[in-house]
């Protein structure tokens, strides 16, 4: 009967689907398209632009870039620095406070996924100052036009400048939850893959390996369309091309270029088609553990794609094709199980271990039940997950006894 309410809600979601305010952000593209930035933002007459990044941005020098740009086209800012890897309630009515005090009036994300989630969660609670942030979560529960969000991603994964979803984490539990609203799609973002050639070889396999699961959930997923199909596997075909070569050499501009189109085609397909369990499984370890979300992902996306078994043979053998994986005289049921043997190929050779040492038996229960809370009824997966399936999920990736 569970399973039954699930389905009916999902398609509910799918069939009005067509009628929300979709939009997609105003992209500016190519090798040092972050110089074209000031124009756009001095056109717009904005009287002063919060930056919102973090430590590890500023840190690395990228941020430089940036203000250098905004000071010598004589842009006002204001800075907010200190966005935590899973940005927080705390971080986010900060950011906030800092935008009313300095007289904002539009954002801009520059970072990976987090500064980015901050800047939607911030323009969420600024176009609803009298809900709290913890009101919003869910779907569709902000519904009111946000100041314009400009993200600047420095990373190849997360796809963040294209959805309409925002994670947030509550600092005393750390508990995970996401805002989800058409709103909250960006109004603009900056693809520079100059952004990206300085990022460590750890980072690249990890958001890489963060955007497959993003193409690979909404490819496999009930809520997909012809477009949503299109764009996961243009994402997934040029994650295959290009993520071991950006790995191996991260001064490849033309792969990093390739690399943020996929990222970005795979966000645009999740936001439409949804994500599914690995996301959910992945949030909860990261609350847990402060697993960053793309090394648990990668870690995960293998084992919940065989935990689906049957349902999703058809799908990977598509993308087994697709990759080439696959080989001549192969039943459906190999070349789906060759894809998966190809995620666990690309996770080995990436240097993404197999298993999350921190994992703890007596913790597993509650990242269970925090993940089932997370994937139903929203998330359309192929297979809806029962206790035990996620259980076997996170037995998998734990550390074997020696």
């Amino acid at each position: 009967m569970y399973r039954f309410y699930c389905r009916v809600i999902q398609k509910v979601l799918y069939a009005a689907s067509p009628f929300l305010p979709w939009r997609e952000p105003e992209i500016l593209q190519g090798q040092g398209s972050l110089r074209t930035l000031p124009a756009l933002i001095k056109g717009k007459k904005w009287s002063r632009v919060l930056v919102i990044t973090d430590e590890g941005i500023r840190r690395a020098g990228l941020l430089d870039q940036l203000l250098q740009l905004l000071e010598e086209a004589e842009i006002p800012y204001a800075l907010y620095k200190d966005t935590s890897a899973d940005p927080t309630i705390e971080n986010i009515e900060e950011a906030a406070r800092v935008y009313y005090r300095e007289g904002c009036e539009a954002l801009l994300a520059f970072g990976g996924g987090s500064p980015i989630d901050c800047a939607k969660g911030t323009a969420a609670r600024i176009a609803r100052p009298e809900k709290d942030l913890y009101d919003l979560r869910g779907l569709f529960r902000i519904r009111r036009t946000l100041p314009a969000v400009i993200t600047v991603p420095t990373t190849a994964g997360t796809g963040s400048e294209a959805t309409l979803a925002a994670v947030v984490t509550e600092s005393v539990t750390h508990k995970k939850f996401t805002l989800i609203d058409p709103s909250l799609i960006p109004h603009y973002a900056v693809l520079d893959p100059l952004l990206t050639v300085s990022l460590p070889a750890h980072i690249t396999a990890a958001t890489g390996m963060d955007a497959l699961t993003h193409a690979v959930e909404a490819y496999i997923g009930k809520s997909n369309t012809a477009a949503t199909r299109m764009q996961a596997r243009r994402a997934v075909k040029l994650i295959f091309d290009h993520l071991p070569g950006v790995w191996e050499n991260g001064s490849d501009t033309d792969g990093r270029e390739q690399m943020q189109v996929a990222a970005h085609e795979a966000g645009k397909a999740f936001t439409r088609a949804f994500v599914g369990n690995v996301h959910a499984a992945a949030h909860a370890l990261g609350g847990i553990y402060g697993v960053p979300h793309g090394l648990a992902n990668a870690v995960i996306l293998p084992h919940v794609l065989e935990q689906y078994g049957s349902s999703v043979y058809r799908p990977l053998a598509q993308l087994a094709d697709l990759t080439g994986c696959s080989f001549r005289g192969q039943t459906t049921a190999e070349k789906a199980r060759s894809f998966i043997q190809a995620v666990k190929d690309m996770n080995k050779y990436l240097h993404i271990p197999a298993y999350i040492e921190e994992i703890q038996d007596s913790d597993i229960p509650l990242m269970v039940e925090r993940a089932l809370s997370e994937a139903n009824p929203l998330y359309p997966v192929p297979k809806i997950f029962t206790r035990a399936d996620m259980q076997q999920v996170y037995q998998k990736i734990s550390l074997p006894e020696a």
